[in-house]
């Protein structure tokens, strides 16, 4: 992560990646394709990212592709909803997509952490979904990680793996049904 002010290109740096990363993958993307597309130099990237990994997290740090609202339609069945199909399009898009590939085939401590970090960030909505829903009486405390894990591992496999039509709806109504069994 930088702790110094962006370079000048910044915007045109990171838009470079995201490109290459969407229309190449994570192999395809290379220091030397991304200064090409930006009009840099290589050593430029290389003064500000220390390599690949690095400039991907950041670049989709500051794209906000992966950025999620707190949805609010007043229930629980209309909350998990919003929320999966906000995931949904994410990996759907040619994109999110590149971006999820690269953060399940890659272990570089980059990319793992910047994943960790969006997984938390997500984890937090999920639970001010539930704390809500607990709020207006629809369901008793629960933990999110409970309910949410195995929805969103079945939307990504659903999505990534064996592409097919991720059916929201259906999972939707299974983390309704565990969160209110025993209320």
């Amino acid at each position: 992560m930088r702790h110094m002010p962006a370079p000048r290109r910044a915007t045109e740096i990171h838009a470079a990646t995201l490109r290459i990363l969407t229309e190449r993958g994570y192999d395809g993307l290379t220091i030397e394709g991304v200064a090409a597309a930006a009009g840099v130099n290589k050593t430029t990237i290389y003064r500000w990212w220390p390599g690949k990994d690095e400039l991907i997290a950041d670049s989709v740090r500051e794209s906000h592709l992966t950025r999620l609202d707190t949805p609010d339609t007043g229930s629980l069945r209309g909350d998990v909803e919003a929320l999966l199909n906000q995931v949904a399009d994410i990996l759907t898009s040619p994109t999110g997509r590149s971006i999820a590939a690269a953060t399940i085939t890659d272990s570089n401590p980059a990319i793992t952490a910047f994943a960790r970090n969006v997984l938390g960030e997500r984890a937090a909505i999920e639970q001010t979904v539930l704390d809500r829903a607990v709020g207006r009486g629809e369901i008793a405390d629960t933990d999110a990680r409970d309910l949410f894990v195995p929805a969103m591992g079945a939307l990504w496999l659903r999505i990534l793996v064996l592409r097919e039509d991720p059916q929201v709806a259906h999972l939707a109504d299974r983390v309704v049904k565990e969160a209110t069994r025993g209320t």
